[in-house]
């Protein structure tokens, strides 16, 4: 299988070595995304904000895959803070529709600043 790489529009390119999303065959993987603008800055609030922007993030990742929220099978979510697992949950809620696709959270050592961060895997319509 190939490995299609793409650049998704709205999001910074990426210093490190790594494609933002990847796609192959029918399946779409998109890189951990968190809460950067447009611009590469952190948005501005608390876990709300940030998770709102990660899941804008996430989205248009997909959309550069040319598939949507509703194509999501599988998602990872890394939070710094489980204490914030319920206002993340609402936000989250907000984004996707049942049945709901299957989850993993777990808390992690993201950078400073950083609250969450998703990556997703999805299967082109």
């Amino acid at each position: 299988m190939t490995r299609d790489a793409r650049l998704p529009e709205g999001l910074q390119p990426p210093r490190p070595p790594y494609s933002p999303v990847v796609v192959s065959g029918d399946l779409v993987f998109t890189a951990g995304q968190v809460a950067f603008d447009a611009d590469g800055n952190l948005v501005p609030g608390g876990i709300e904000e940030q998770t709102r922007q990660v899941l804008a993030n996430v989205e248009a990742c997909l959309r550069a895959a040319g598939c949507g929220m509703d194509d999501v099978l599988k998602v990872s979510v890394f939070l710094t803070d489980l204490g914030d697992f319920e206002a993340f949950n609402r936000v989250y809620a907000e984004r996707f529709e049942g049945p709901y696709p299957v989850r993993t959270t777990v808390r992690a050592g993201l950078a400073d600043g950083l609250l969450v961060e998703i990556d997703v895997v999805a299967r082109t319509p």
